[in-house]
């Protein structure tokens, strides 16, 4: 079974009967999230531009520590230009290579959440459709607040 598969129980309601299904919060987002046909975050694409950015950034920063290293051990004015340019591009690296990783990190993540306030807000709506249709219009009781 993976991951996106509902769990199927077997004291489930068959579906001929009337006793509503026993299934779980957790169920029931799955198997709706399934239905909307979300692509999975873990897509090997976005898999990849996640491990650049991270693998930009780890590179970046030793790129611009070694060229520090490399303009403050030498006198030649040439090595040293030559240093703060490689130093500069390796700050380049690094802040290209963060923009993709927390781009490509926060995408998954914010997906999901959207899916998920799409579905509370569906279950609130069914909520409150239900109450209103079993709302008796014509009793004496008072307003709702």
């Amino acid at each position: 079974m993976t991951p996106t598969e509902p769990h199927t129980d077997s004291r489930e309601a068959q579906p001929g009967s009337r006793e509503p299904s026993t299934d779980s919060r957790a169920d029931r987002f799955v198997r709706e999230l399934a239905e909307l046909k979300i692509p999975d975050p873990a897509a090997a694409r976005a898999g990849l531009w996640l491990r650049l950015g991270g693998t930009l950034m780890a590179v970046g920063l030793v790129l611009a520590l070694s060229s520090y290293f490399l303009s403050h051990n030498t006198q030649n004015p040439l090595d040293q230009r030559d240093a703060l340019a490689l130093g500069l591009g390796g700050i380049a690296a690094t802040v290209v290579g963060a923009a993709l990783f927390l781009r490509y990190s926060l995408t998954g993540f914010l997906r999901f959440w959207m899916a998920r306030q799409s579905h509370d807000l569906a279950v609130l709506a069914d909520r409150l459709l239900e109450r209103d249709l079993n709302h008796d219009l014509t009793g004496t009781d008072a307003a709702p607040r």
